[in-house]
């Protein structure tokens, strides 16, 4: 029951994230998402269908440089907050509640077959959150390290990003999430280098303490129009950073480094 709980809640909760003032689900919204939560993680772990008609109906306009971003609630959040940042091109593909396994499942249908110049993964806070059970640092970072390897084998330029501050979770208080998230900020910015990859760090630019700058979200966890904008001119130059990049970073990269990717 705990683990559904916490499933349930990874599906409802980024979807309210339209505004600061949201009321209390009601007992028939919670029981519908119970059972579309309950469906899918018996039909479509990965939801690979969220995307699959919109992948098939993606063109490419003439000059575009496509750049898909992969994450979670964040990233969805992202595109419903600040639509104009996703400009022709710039392809949101993220899923509210997803953690690192889950993203990696969706690497070749919704990264490697849409082609991009570039993907930016911003992964991790609902596996420090236990959305899909109990992982270690050492998985996550494989995971992620997963992601990158497939990407650079595509010939996909990779942006890391940083998992946001989070002081606490609304889905499960108590859990002092921000200590584990500055560790594991740390391996991704050195495994970025070490790959051959562009460290995005939101992290260090939207921080007080070990949670978000007042204003910057309206949960502590999902941005608020004013954090999406604290975020853009960090990925505007990490992309415009990955850009100059040769395609295949990493085995160079990890041939270069004294520790393996």
């Amino acid at each position: 029951m705990r683990w559904k709980a916490i499933v349930l809640t990874a599906f409802f909760l980024p979807s309210v994230a339209c505004s600061q003032a949201q009321s209390e689900p009601t007992a028939e919204q919670r029981a519908r998402w119970a059972k579309e939560a309950e469906e899918r993680t018996h039909s479509d772990w990965a939801y690979l269908a969220r995307y699959r008609d919109a992948n098939a109906a993606l063109t490419l306009g003439a000059g575009q440089q496509r750049v898909v971003f992969l994450g979670d609630s964040i990233t969805e959040g992202w595109v419903s907050k600040m639509p104009a940042f996703f400009t022709p091109g710039r392809i949101g593909r993220g899923i509210s509640g997803q953690t690192t396994p889950q993203m990696l499942v969706r690497m070749r249908q919704d990264v490697i077959a849409l082609k991009p110049r570039v993907v930016h993964i911003m992964a991790g806070t609902n596996d420090v959150a236990g959305n899909t059970g109990t992982t270690s640092d050492a998985q996550i970072q494989d995971n992620i390290r997963s992601m990158t390897e497939l990407a650079q084998a595509h010939g996909i330029r990779v942006v890391l990003a940083s998992i946001p501050p989070a002081a606490d979770f609304p889905w499960k208080p108590g859990l002092n999430p921000g200590v584990r998230i500055e560790r594991l900020n740390r391996w991704i910015k050195a495994y970025a280098r070490r790959a051959g990859a562009v460290y995005a760090d939101y992290w260090s630019a939207t921080r007080s303490g070990l949670g978000f700058r007042d204003g910057l979200a309206y949960d502590g966890v999902h941005p608020t129009e004013a954090g999406y904008a604290a975020f853009a001119p960090i990925a505007d130059a990490a992309i415009r950073k990955a850009l100059t990049l040769p395609a295949a970073g990493t085995a160079a990269a990890c041939a270069r480094a004294s520790d393996p990717c």
